[in-house]
């Protein structure tokens, strides 16, 4: 598959789980919410903690003004909802971080082709995003990628809850992450493996790379994306890129 246009591209955008990571999301997600309500059993039931955790997380995927930090929005739900203070909050979500997250990262691994994919990237000197979907912490989202191996590269940027204001596939989050690169929308290809999240990037003007390894296509909408392969196709697809010089 022959990358059109390739000599304009300067920057891909990685979504993660599915993508970079090959992960047991169910047993992966159930573990991190059991994990967090075990950290509150205290303060609240773990059944109410747990559901008012995930109804906030969905709240995240809503239209907001995008004035407040995702982190911001989420963490004002969770201690509104269960009437714990912020700071005692933050604390608690800070010890889970520090030694809850190990227990998970059985559940995390990466395709045999992500380090390939991620090193040929940087050796063409391309700007490179982890614009996975916002509703995670940054510690988190760095564990996943300790667990899988991939915490090495020197990524220009990793979308997280903490520097996130929109979550995908809402278009001012690819917006803000080309504004964060420097990089307009043709210089730049999203690659990703959920239709819903990752194709609406083509909203922004970015071109797309959508991954059938682990599809997740709930809306039959494969046929949108500008590429389409499995990893051995994005290995090849990235090396045919011109790259950029070094300045």
């Amino acid at each position: 598959m022959e990358p059109a246009a390739s000599g304009h591209i300067r920057g891909i955008l990685f979504d993660l789980d599915g993508t970079l990571l090959d992960i047991e999301m169910e047993p992966y997600i159930n573990g991190y919410v059991d994990g967090l309500a075990r950290c509150f059993e205290d303060l609240t039931d773990r059944m109410v903690f747990a559901e008012v955790l995930i109804s906030s997380a969905y709240a995240l995927f809503s239209n907001r003004d995008g004035e407040q930090t995702n982190e911001q929005f989420f963490l004002s739900m969770v201690a509104r909802q269960l009437g714990i203070g912020k700071h005692q909050l933050h604390q608690r979500l800070q010890h889970f971080y520090k030694e809850g997250l190990a227990a998970l990262a059985h559940l995390v691994k990466p395709f045999p082709q992500s380090r390939a994919i991620l090193q040929t990237c940087f050796d063409k000197n391309l700007k490179v995003a982890l614009a996975t979907n916002p509703v995670f912490p940054r510690p988190a989202i760095d564990a996943r990628l300790r667990s899988a191996g991939l915490v090495d590269f020197p990524y220009h940027h990793i979308s997280s809850y903490e520097n996130s204001h929109y979550c995908k596939p809402n278009r001012l989050f690819f917006l803000d992450i080309l504004d964060r690169l420097d990089l307009k929308p043709e210089q730049v290809v999203m690659v990703g493996n959920d239709t819903q999240y990752d194709l609406p990037a083509r909203h922004a003007g970015i071109a797309t790379y959508l991954v059938d390894t682990r599809l997740i296509d709930h809306d039959q909408l494969a046929d949108q994306a500008t590429y389409r392969g499995n990893h051995d196709n994005l290995l090849q697809f990235i090396r045919q890129l011109s790259g950029c010089r070094n300045d």
